[in-house]
């Protein structure tokens, strides 16, 4: 067969290269051929063109032609070369100088199919979203044009260096597009945010992307970045699918609701009851509730809680992030807590109008029963009415709740008449005591719903 033809290249040899860096957007490639070294320089059109021998005239010129191209969503890189004489000595940025332009290359970056996508789903959700790149101002523009985000005024990374932190903040709040970062550039910006108050995720896969995605509350780097920008990362997406990024704030936001709802059930009702305990200590000459029947009490009470994972609550409680508010979670737990206080006591004038004519011993463990069993009916009703879901008036409570409180109510009702009631010193209650009851609870409940409109916090609070 014939031999193939010799390649221009094949007597072409490597011989050093200035590799990119901070701060620094071009390459160099050197080469030897002879006694003739050849400098490759590609990189930012402008740097480039900074590098070149040319007049002010043509550099300008040439500057609108890369303009021009990036405009029309390119990315645009400028070659040029330069001849040197063969030399042993190591080649620094110092010789980049005096440089032949070849042309400019531009490359067409293809959107990631579920980005647009993305970007609405985290819109609905109440995300603003910035783009920050090493790009060209005229690309970034175009890409977040097509993906249908509107770029507004585009900010540079020169403008960037001339800002206080307070300054940035300002700006990074009002503009969406930042282009010619460079990393410490991205970090700064997110730095500035997080000063305002915002919480941030950063999304990035390159070596430029490490020191944003370790100053944002969430680092976030899709499966084939880099392995340093994984490792640096708090996150990594295991699939390509953008996407992900919306169905993983809902769940996040829908578990914090739910770790709201637990809050706020379990503080109110812990504080009634020490209330209640209080006051039945000053009251009564014996223990209101024995150690054993408080420790079974909270056993049932935290297993019932549990089913409050599988609460949903409803579409407005996915837009807006929950935000901690100490004071409203104070005067929730105070109001609610007060309402079951009072409930507790109006048990304890039940209980002391049905056992009047009980003897001491037997009307001891008969209190103990009935107050046992009350607790686990209010807190069978405190789960109802003040989950994080949507409103029980929509008749949409979830089955695994359902069978929680229900199984509670049970257990209340039924373990004092048990072979296991005795043994924790409770004993059967009179007939009377189950109407009263009827009637604390009703009263009970409408009160919890009235209560339930003053006190309890918006979706986006805990």
């Amino acid at each position: 067969s014939p031999a193939s033809p010799a390649s221009p290249f094949d007597e072409l040899e490597g011989v050093a290269a200035l590799p990119y860096g901070p701060g620094r957007r071009v390459a160099t490639a050197v080469v030897a051929g002879g006694r003739v070294h050849t400098l490759v320089v590609k990189g930012a059109p402008e740097d480039v063109l900074e590098r070149c021998a040319l007049d002010d005239e043509d550099r300008a010129r040439l500057a609108r032609r890369a303009d021009g191209l990036a405009a029309d969503g390119l990315r645009v890189l400028a070659v040029a070369v330069a001849e040197r004489p063969a030399r042993a000595r190591p080649y620094t940025p110092a010789d980049e100088r005096g440089l032949t332009l070849l042309g400019f290359v531009g490359l067409r970056d293809a959107l990631a199919p579920t980005a647009a996508d993305a970007l609405t789903a985290l819109s609905r959700r109440g995300v603003t979203v910035k783009v920050l790149t090493g790009d060209h101002p005229g690309t970034a523009a175009r890409a977040c044009r097509e993906l249908g985000l509107k770029p507004g005024e585009v900010v540079t990374g020169d403008r960037i260096d001339a800002l206080t932190g307070p300054e940035l903040a300002g700006l990074a709040s009002r503009s969406t597009v930042f282009a010619r970062c460079a990393p410490e550039h991205k970090a700064r910006i997110v730095e500035a945010l997080r000063a305002a108050g915002h919480t941030t995720g950063f999304l990035g896969d390159g070596v430029n992307d490490l020191a944003a995605l370790r100053s944002a509350d969430v680092g976030i780097c899709p499966r084939d970045g880099v392995d340093v920008a994984r490792e640096a990362a708090d996150v990594v997406l295991a699939s390509k699918d953008l996407t992900a990024l919306d169905r993983a704030i809902v769940t996040g936001r829908r578990s914090t609701g739910n770790i709201a709802a637990y809050l706020r059930i379990t503080l109110s009702s812990n504080l009634g009851n020490v209330i209640a305990m209080l006051a039945a200590g000053l009251m009564l000459p014996f223990l209101p509730m024995l150690p054993a029947q408080v420790l079974v009490q909270n056993l049932c009470f935290d297993a019932a809680q549990l089913a409050l994972a599988f609460d949903r609550p409803g579409p407005d409680a996915h837009r807006r992030p929950a935000v901690l508010r100490p004071r409203a979670l104070l005067r929730f737990m105070t109001g609610f807590g007060l309402l079951n206080a009072v409930a507790d006591l109006a048990t304890f004038g039940v209980l002391a109008l049905a056992l009047r004519s009980m003897g001491e011993e037997e009307g001891q463990a008969a209190f103990h029963a009935g107050w046992f069993t009350e607790n686990l009916l209010t807190q069978a009703l405190v789960m109802l009415l003040l989950r994080s879901g949507r409103r029980a008036a929509e008749g949409r409570v979830p089955g695994p709740i359902r069978i929680a409180t229900s199984a509670l109510a049970v257990v209340g009702l039924l373990l004092p008449l048990s072979p296991l009631g005795p043994v924790l010193g409770m004993s059967a209650l009179p007939p009377l005591y189950y109407g009263l009851m009827a009637v604390v609870l009703a009263l009970y409940g409408v009160g919890l719903a009235a209560a339930r409109k003053r006190f309890a916090a918006p979706p986006a609070e805990l």
